[in-house]
């Protein structure tokens, strides 16, 4: 007889909930329906699956695209006493003959592959011949997105699933991913032929991770700051643009006193591995990275996730902002930008190979990028509505709620720098207008015949910097546009008629001081969610998970969550009855574990 699904969620994984719509995607996949969901990372995602492969006959095959991914689900089912295996190249051959033979014998409920080797004709016959022998339970693609090539992190290899629709039509198939726009979630239904599925789209929002966006000036000085003022001893990821980039910063913070690794795909595998290894398995580890990292990463205590220079689209930054806090403890998403990041993607972006349509495409999404950087609203609105196109109440754990930004009528500034761009000929770049506009002596300007236009040095009272800000707030709402074929000018859009003609008035951002850039800082400082009263027990529950971790050579986090540990800390259980009350303790982490931490805290009462 078949297990209930929650009775599986608590005597299993020792959660007494359900959570959103998790419940009707586990109903829809227990009962043979093909799924596509949409989950924000943290939600729970990878329960929709791993609960009906538990309850359905068979084995269920995972495809995910990282080996660590892998490793890391494997190691936390196993650590919940459920039988999983996966098959990948990292497995000498006499591993992976015994995972087959394990497979043959049918002592497996859930194999993770990757789909290069989900698509070797031998692993296609092995499926077969396990669907004629034991049944499959089901399909799970995660990472779904990976399947289109308007997505941020296009595979090709991910093209060839529909290949389970074709020979495993009887197996329900749930496909899953936490970023996806609605071009891109046709072209999942579309190629993974899930026509017919079931859709889910669990929400977007992260409450518990605080967006932090502001402006590029000293970048070093400015994360060595958010990281001594909010972050001191806690894990994190910083992601730059370049390698020589991450090495450089990874290089710096260790000189500041970090513990900080390099991450990026110029770096031997063995180097990668090692540091990869390092981060999961050691706290207070900050990884300085390109995006080669972090999509197989399922560590859950990540307190912030920083980026020194802006993504390339709103998809790409929330799917790397979405690693952070995916215990649903308090997080941070903290960048620095300017408009030279926006430039130097642009020009990435007309030097790639993508045909003429697929960078129109990209090209939208980065000018929409830097209008979140440029917001005076909540950034949450954007974030959500950019996905979902709904309306969403200010979220109050953002900057621009937190510390609402100063606008101004900055239409006569607007006016000056759209009749430069035009009366200049629309082939300059940024810092040239800039020139023209405060009415430099320079032989550039002389030699275009530049100080006989009417627009010499009608902004000569206004400072660089404000100017600065009034150019990349103008390209940040499409009025003006960088042409990278003429080496960054400018050019006006059809939408800049109205606020030259004086049609249109336009606020803009004002750029805050130095000295009150300080104050909104201290104001906005993370709260922790440990009271130093309870901070002595706190590191002795982490110090007996790392323990633990070491001996079974796994990640702390596989052990316990920081959220299961915070509750022990909050209720003190005295009892193994009281311990299997709390939240992430199934029954066989409870008969591993619950003494040992009981002993843990039973000292620190008698104490």
């Amino acid at each position: 007889m078949q297990q209930a699904p929650l009775d599986i969620l608590r005597q299993v994984f020792g959660y007494q909930q359900f959570r959103g719509e998790q419940a009707a995607i586990i109903d829809s996949v227990c009962a043979g329906h093909d799924t596509l969901v949409l989950m924000p990372t943290g939600g729970g995602k990878s329960l929709c699956y791993q609960i009906p492969a538990l309850v359905r006959d068979g084995i269920a095959i995972i495809i995910s695209p990282l080996i660590a991914l892998m490793q890391d689900q494997v190691a936390a089912l196993r650590e919940y006493g459920v039988a999983a295996a996966m098959l990948n190249s990292g497995l000498s051959s006499e591993a992976q003959r015994d995972i087959e033979q394990q497979l043959r014998a049918g002592q497996l409920k859930l194999l993770y592959v990757a789909p290069e080797r989900l698509l070797l004709p031998r692993t296609l016959e092995l499926l077969q011949s396990l669907q004629q022998r034991h049944g499959l339970a089901l399909f799970a693609i995660d990472e779904a997105h990976c399947v289109s090539a308007w997505g941020h992190d296009f595979r090709p290899e991910y093209l060839q699933l529909s290949v389970l629709a074709e020979q495993f039509p009887q197996v329900p198939r749930i496909a899953l991913t936490a970023t996806a726009d609605a071009r891109t979630r046709h072209d999942i239904e579309q190629r993974l032929a899930l026509i017919n599925a079931n859709i889910f789209i669990a929400g977007f929002d992260r409450p518990n991770i605080r967006y932090q966006i502001q402006l590029k000036q000293q970048a070093r000085q400015q994360l060595l700051g958010f990281l001594r003022r909010e972050q001191q001893g806690q894990s994190g990821i910083v992601y730059c643009l370049s390698r020589n980039k991450v090495e450089e910063t990874a290089s710096w913070l260790r000189e500041q006193g970090f513990h900080a690794l390099a991450y990026h795909a110029g770096l031997s595998a063995e180097l990668r591995a090692q540091n990869q290894h390092a981060f999961l398995h050691d706290d207070n580890v900050i990884m300085v990275a390109t995006v080669a990292f972090g999509m197989g990463i399922d560590k859950p205590d990540v307190r912030f996730v920083a980026h020194l220079d802006m993504p390339r689209s709103i998809e790409a930054y929330y799917q790397e902002t979405g690693r952070a806090g995916r215990d649903g403890l308090p997080a941070v998403a903290w960048m620095v930008y300017g408009l030279q990041d926006a430039i130097t993607l642009q020009k990435m972006l007309g030097q790639s190979e993508a045909d003429e349509q697929q960078k129109r495409i990209e090209k939208n999404r980065l000018e929409t990028m830097l209008g979140l950087c440029e917001t005076t609203q909540c950034r949450r609105q954007v974030l959500l509505n950019y996905f979902d196109g709904e309306q969403h109440p200010r979220c109050g754990n953002c900057d621009n709620c937190l510390e609402p930004p100063q606008t101004f009528d900055g239409t006569t500034l607007a006016q000056k720098a759209l009749s430069c761009i035009y009366r200049t000929g629309q082939r300059f770049g940024v810092g040239y207008l800039i020139d023209v506009l405060r009415g430099a002596d320079n032989d550039r300007i002389k030699q275009w015949q530049h100080e006989q236009l009417s627009v010499f040095g009608i902004g000569g009272d206004t400072p660089v910097a404000q100017w600065q800000s009034v150019f990349r707030q103008l390209i940040s709402r499409g009025l003006v546009l960088v042409d990278h074929e003429r080496y960054g000018a400018l050019r006006l859009h059809e939408t800049a008629r109205p606020v030259l003609r004086g049609e249109q008035t336009l606020m803009l951002r004002t750029e805050q001081t130095t000295a009150e850039k300080r104050a909104a800082k201290a104001k906005a400082r993370s709260k922790h969610f440990i009271d130093s009263a309870d901070q002595p027990l706190w590191e002795a529950l982490r110090a007996k998970r790392r323990e633990l971790a070491d001996e079974h050579d796994v990640p702390p986090y596989v052990i316990f969550h920081d959220a299961t540990l915070l509750a022990m800390l909050e209720r003190k259980p005295q009892s193994m009855r009281e311990m299997a009350e709390i939240s992430g303790i199934g029954q066989h982490k409870l008969e591993s574990y619950g003494e040992a931490f009981l002993e843990v805290i039973w000292e620190f009462d008698q104490a």
